[in-house]
């Protein structure tokens, strides 16, 4: 059976500080970033329950990883964070830049970090290739990011991406804009599970996904899902949104 699947949005970065802040590379946690993540652990609904956790290895996703879900890893020696690449943000800014391998291994082995780097490539934070922040590159790598989920023996995994990424990998764009670059709030938590049979077919990867009704009443929602159909149409207008606020997608 496929796994069920809880997307958390990174908590506070100093990047989400303001645009002057867009230009610091692979920024780390504010301090109000580190009390979302506690908030996060006293409130997260069925944590005794996750298998694994799997976080972008932008430093914001790891320590938010660590810090929201340490209780997790401490409580199981052998079980690390699985740092995953595709699931690193959008966009070529600065702030969503991840930083070098060699200085991750460096920063993880000073630090004694249960993090395991052995998806990362060296190139991997370069925004090229599969990397390209480019809407068909992105999609490709959240196809990537759906499918290698799928095919996981765990039941319940926690993932730690980003605000923009994060709309890619649920193809979900309802209230895109609320935020800079993303519907998402700061450690956001939704939860997914993934659906026998494709509704779009033009998505071939079946690996698609969508949100509990449970999650979306957690949220506030509690009308019935957005149709593909009405999808489509956000992801435009969503796109020309982060456009105009500053976060071009290409």
């Amino acid at each position: 059976m496929a796994p069920k699947l809880h997307l958390i949005r990174h908590a506070q970065g100093y990047h989400n500080l303001g645009p002057e802040y867009w230009n610091l590379i692979d920024p780390l946690l504010t301090d109000e970033g580190k009390k979302q993540c506690s908030e996060l652990s006293h409130k997260f609904p069925t944590k005794a329950t996750i298998d694994l956790i799997v976080t972008s290895p932008m430093r914001r996703a790891i320590y938010t990883g660590i810090e929201a879900f340490g209780s997790i890893l401490e409580g199981n020696p052998k079980k690390n964070i699985i740092a995953l690449p595709i699931l690193q943000e959008v966009s070529d800014l600065p702030c969503d830049t991840g930083s070098e391998l060699k200085d991750l291994l460096v920063e993880i082995e000073q630090k004694d970090l249960p993090v395991d780097l052995g998806f990362v490539e060296e190139n991997w934070s370069g925004k090229s290739g599969k990397y390209e922040p480019t809407s068909e590159r992105i999609r490709d790598r959240a196809r990537e990011a759906r499918c290698w989920l799928k095919e996981r023996p765990e039941s319940e995994i926690v993932v730690v991406s980003h605000g923009g990424f994060l709309h890619f990998l649920t193809d979900d764009w309802e209230d895109g804009n609320k935020f800079e670059g993303t519907g998402w709030a700061n450690t956001e938590l939704r939860t997914y599970e993934f659906v026998p049979q494709k509704e779009d077919p033009e998505n071939n990867d079946n690996a698609s996904i969508q949100e509990t009704m449970e999650s979306r009443q957690r949220r506030g929602k509690y009308d019935s899902r957005p149709t593909p159909d009405y999808q489509k149409g956000l992801y435009t207008v969503m796109l020309q949104a982060w456009e105009e606020q500053g976060c071009p997608i290409g």
